[in-house]
């Protein structure tokens, strides 16, 4: 457990107008610092593309900053990216207060009381003021604030999870022995395998995207968001389709949120295949029993969805430069399993798997997928079938191929963050920048497979060697204050995993939470690490020690699913107080569906209504710890102002 700082810490930051580069000059050693290469750097279209050593810088071309043909075919270093052009302008933070509108600042959307079987219906509530944390000041001087001005305003959206809900690679049928009661419940690793509004992922994207467009600005700071991160978990199953669907809403073109045959909807949800463990919008076939969904859980009948969830529809797009986080169902099947030539012919194939083989050993199943058995895919795909449209679009990809794919995008940054580099080395880690803020992005996926994630020793250090260049000052190993590179930059990481999921250490030398923690703490000029996974809007602050020389610690924002109730995104703000203390404004945002459907919802808006109803009853959610609201959190994770000492002067 990471201790939290506490009073009598001696180190600059009890003197808000001293620096650590001013600490440092009189009592740190040159130990650990980075004297290689140089900075020089290539700039187009506002993108930047700082030079590695020995290396080759990217070419760009002069016209719109998209990568060269020999750029795009080379095997450089992984380089960083500047969003947008040149630096950001410092603007003063809002006067008179925040301005809430479109987000919950203003109002906030909750599950209703309970009606039939237990189901709830959406309702409105108040709108919740950020909450100020200063978890990390202990033992921090804080003088009066001047007024403060804003550095930087970003979007995140993570988890949209956009799924080809018709595809044959979906193992749905393993989603019930998670259901209450099971023997089986939490041990598969294939837990959210189905869900009841699967078929409505893309419209709920858009309405997010429609809601962070919306907002556009800062609520707090009133400066532009800059860009928007996707924090992985973008596809559901690693699918060429689902992967066009993301590319393609948030540059928005017109999407076809449909696969095999064009004419009719061909999944767990028809009635051609019927089994009541699944939720049947048009109700049962004659002489069937109602499914259980409505029969237990209250869910509505929806007579013709599964014809309108499938229509093209035009899409707004994000309207600003958006960068993608690679998370493990874009490089994993179903978020767990690598991809094989098995998976590949099945998911591109006629013959839909409907449930396990009878007689199976689930207990010895869930052993041999844990650890890739090939076995396992082979029990699994070796139950009952039914026969639907074949379609090639459904392919699963490569880590490389996936992205390569995000080139072919008419949205901004070209690459969506990923170089060269990244395309030769199937590596999904990479730098980009604005300003003085230096944004980070991990590849936490585990390619040997897992849900939960690591990464390996390669990306860790890369990853130290990019923070020394950023930190004119640091701790090294033994807590000491030494010089690193010629400029300070405030550090924020991007990942899909959070701290506390990245314990997956199946494979060589994987690296988990812990030691990435204590690395981060090395470096004060990390204040915030971004990131998704787990579903559930969290915030949790991590301390240096009491003992350190430097107070403080970072921040780490967690924010729920766009797939899950309760489907929301967030922004982030950083802001200068002036006064020795940085503030992280974060806010959660609701996507644009209204609260009610109406009866025969066909419009995206509607069919994302629909979507949030009924994440929101969701009958393997169970009762939430005491002061958390299910996965919308504690009051404490949701709208925050996180305060951090300033590792520099700004």
């Amino acid at each position: 457990m990471v201790e939290t700082a506490r009073g009598g810490a001696v180190a600059a930051w009890l003197f808000p107008h001293l620096s650590l580069g001013d600490y440092c000059a009189s009592t740190c050693t040159a130990r650990g610092a980075d004297t290689r290469g140089r900075s020089t750097t290539l700039s187009a279209e506002g993108v930047t593309v700082p030079e590695q050593p020995d290396q080759e810088p990217i070419e760009l071309s002069e016209l719109d900053g998209s990568l060269s043909r020999r750029a795009l075919l080379g095997t450089g270093a992984a380089t960083g990216l500047a969003v947008g052009a040149g630096a950001i302008d410092p603007a003063e933070a809002r006067r008179g207060g925040p301005d809430g509108r479109g987000t919950t600042l203003a109002r906030t959307l909750l599950k209703g009381d309970k009606g039939k079987h237990g189901y709830r219906k959406i309702v409105v509530g108040p709108g919740e003021p950020h909450l100020v944390r200063d978890d990390l000041m202990k033992g921090v001087a804080r003088p009066g604030r001047a007024r403060r001005r804003g550095i930087l305003a970003m979007g995140q959206l993570t988890d949209m999870h956009l799924m080809d809900a018709q595809s044959p690679a979906r193992v749905e049928f393993l989603d019930r022995l998670d259901d209450k009661g099971s023997p089986f419940a939490a041990v598969l690793p294939f837990q959210g395998a189905y869900r009841a509004q699967e078929m409505l992922t893309t419209h709920v994207a858009e309405a997010t995207v429609r809601a962070l467009r919306r907002v556009g600005r800062g609520p707090v700071t009133g400066l532009p968001l800059a860009f928007t991160v996707t924090t992985g978990d973008n596809v559901d199953n690693t699918q060429y389709n689902e992967l066009r669907w993301q590319i393609d809403l948030l540059d928005g073109k017109r999407i076809v949120p449909d696969s095999g045959d064009r004419t009719k909807y061909e999944g767990v949800a028809d009635q051609t295949s019927y089994d009541v463990h699944y939720w049947h919008p048009d109700g049962p076939p004659p002489g069937q029993p109602t499914d259980m969904r409505i029969s237990q859980s209250g869910f509505p009948r929806v007579p013709g969805l599964l014809d309108a969830c499938r229509q093209p529809f035009g899409t707004k797009g994000l309207g600003m430069p958006w960068m993608s986080v690679f998370g493990n169902h874009d490089g994993l099947i179903q978020g767990n399993v690598p991809s094989s030539p098995l998976v590949a012919q099945i998911a591109t194939g006629s013959t839909k798997i409907v449930d396990l083989p009878p007689g199976v050993n689930v207990g010895e199943l869930a052993a041999q997928l844990v650890t890739n058995d090939p076995a396992g895919l082979q029990t699994l795909f070796g139950g009952p079938s039914r026969q639907v449209t074949a379609d090639p679009n459904r392919r699963p990809l490569s880590r490389a191929e996936t992205i390569a794919e995000y080139f072919k995008s008419t949205g901004t940054p070209h690459g969506h963050g990923y170089t060269a580099w990244n395309v030769a080395t199937g590596n999904a880690y990479y730098t980009f920048g604005k300003g003085r803020v230096r944004g980070i992005s991990l590849d936490t996926v585990n390619p040997f497979g897992g849900s939960e994630g690591s990464i390996d020793q390669t990306q860790l250090a890369w990853l130290t060697e990019q923070l020394k260049k950023g930190s004119r000052h640091y701790l090294d190993e033994s807590g000491h204050v030494v010089k690193g590179g010629k400029h300070d930059r405030l550090f924020v990481l991007f990942s899909h995993h959070t701290i506390g999921t990245m314990d997956n250490n199946t494979g060589p030398g994987r690296v988990l939470g812990p030691q990435l923690t204590e690395l981060l703490l090395r470096f004060p000029n990390v204040v915030l690490w971004v990131n998704g996974h787990t579903h559930r809007n969290t915030v949790t602050p991590y301390a240096r020690s009491r003992h350190a020389k430097v107070p403080g610690g970072f921040w780490e924002v967690n924010t729920a699913a766009h797939v899950d109730w309760p489907q929301q995104a967030r922004t982030v703000e950083l802001v200068d107080n002036r006064n020795g203390t940085l503030s992280i404004f974060g806010t959660i945002v609701d996507h644009v569906a209204p609260t009610s459907y109406g009866k025969h919802p066909k419009s995206p808006l509607e069919l994302a209504s629909l979507s949030r109803e009924l994440g929101a009853n969701d009958w393997q959610d169970g009762k939430s710890p005491h002061g958390q609201d299910g996965r919308r959190g504690r009051v404490e994770d949701r709208n925050v102002e996180l305060l951090v000492p300033a590792p520099f002067k700004l």
